[in-house]
């Protein structure tokens, strides 16, 4: 392998990107475009629940548990007059959840006797139905307990408490904001995007435009040409990682208590996977529409749906489980949350880095092989 003609290939490859200035600005400006439009709309947070109570009873008593939604945070409450209201913002999807607080809810509660409130919840999303129940759940266990205290104070009998007392402590995200959790992912997953799409139309954009040629009348090799390649993209690809990660700690303002020297060798080496596959799938294409396809099909899909980046692994099925495996995303998901939410090093991260470093190995090996039989 000759350093004077890798050379010569990556000083080719930078001035083709910097004679298309828009394309360089493009490449720079859509990860943080992405990283800022999926930050801020991406929200796994349910908080502010659309919530419309009808009191039937209008005493007050049920006025009190009106006040107790009211005074949550995670309850936006609209009183109504009427259960019809109720079920058409419901169905327009205008309410999440509807109180209804039946007329004989004073009565029952006065003769220390169970007290029924329906609640009414929208199930067609299944996870933010679930949450709002257990939201609500916890607001009429403690209100009830508290009645039962004061029910017990009035007769004389002794304070009732919880028979068990969970101290809660919560590591890593302790104000349990979903952009602290969704934005490192986002990182690496953009990261894996776009360092593919960069190297995805080089091979076959050299044979469209008939530069294949004269680069087979060159002593290049196909290593050297995937290594030249594969360092002029770099140099965008790890501008990329820098904006992304600065736009990730000063604007979304994600905590990072981890190595910055692990955090640039991690991304390296992921980087180095990600352009090495883009390479790989330009010399498997014919065209530069077919390869950019490919590129996406196999770094967007994966990348979102197999990497943990927002569906936890452990619930899926089995047979996906073992997929995900193979899916480079995954360990560099786990890398940067570990780097950015708990600070961990090397000895906890070891392992997702030796794979990465593999598979870069790997995919190097078949991108060059590819090329050299289309050469061939």
């Amino acid at each position: 392998m000759s350093y004077r003609r890798l050379r010569a290939i990556c000083v080719k490859e930078l001035h083709h990107i910097t004679r298309d200035p828009r394309s360089l600005a493009m490449a720079l400006a859509v990860p943080v475009m992405m990283l800022l439009l999926f930050g801020f709309a991406l929200s796994l947070d349910v908080d502010r629940v659309p919530t419309m109570i009808l009191d039937q009873d209008q005493s007050p008593s049920s006025r009190e548990l009106v006040r107790e939604f009211q005074g949550s945070r995670f309850f936006d409450v609209h009183p109504v007059s009427d259960r019809a209201t109720i079920e058409r913002a419901i169905d327009r999807s205008r309410a999440l959840m509807g109180v209804v607080i039946p007329q004989d809810y004073s009565r029952m509660r006065g003769a220390g006797r169970e007290a029924q409130v329906q609640i009414l919840l929208d199930g067609s999303d299944s996870n933010t139905a679930s949450i709002a129940l257990g939201y609500v759940e916890s607001l009429v266990r403690g209100y009830s307990l508290e009645l039962r205290t004061e029910a017990l104070n009035r007769r004389g009998g002794e304070r009732l408490v919880a028979p068990v007392d969970a101290r809660l402590r919560v590591w890593y995200n302790s104000s349990l904001e979903s952009k602290n959790y969704v934005v490192p992912g986002l990182i690496a997953v953009i990261l894996q995007i776009i360092a593919a799409l960069l190297t995805s139309l080089t091979i076959a954009r050299e044979w469209e435009l008939g530069t294949m040629e004269q680069l087979l009348s060159t002593p290049l090799r196909p290593a050297e040409m995937v290594l030249g390649k594969m360092a002029a993209y770099f140099a965008v690809g790890v501008a990329d990682a820098t904006i992304a990660v600065l736009v990730g700690i000063f604007v979304f303002t994600v905590p990072f208590r981890g190595s910055i020297a692990l955090l640039a060798v991690s991304t390296c080496v992921f980087l180095f996977g990600a352009l090495f596959w883009g390479i790989f799938v330009s010399a498997a294409a014919k065209t530069q529409l077919q390869a950019y396809q490919m590129g996406i099909l196999s770094s967007f899909l994966p990348a979102f749906l197999l990497s943990g980046f927002i569906y936890s692994i452990e619930t899926m099925p089995v047979v996906i489980q073992v997929i995900t495996h193979v899916v480079p995303a995954r360990y560099v998901v786990t890398i940067l949350k570990g780097i950015f939410l708990k600070g961990v090093g090397i000895s906890v991260l070891w392992e997702e880095l030796a794979f990465l470093a593999l598979y870069a190995l790997i995919v190097f090996v078949l991108a060059t092989r590819k090329l050299n039989q289309k050469l061939v």
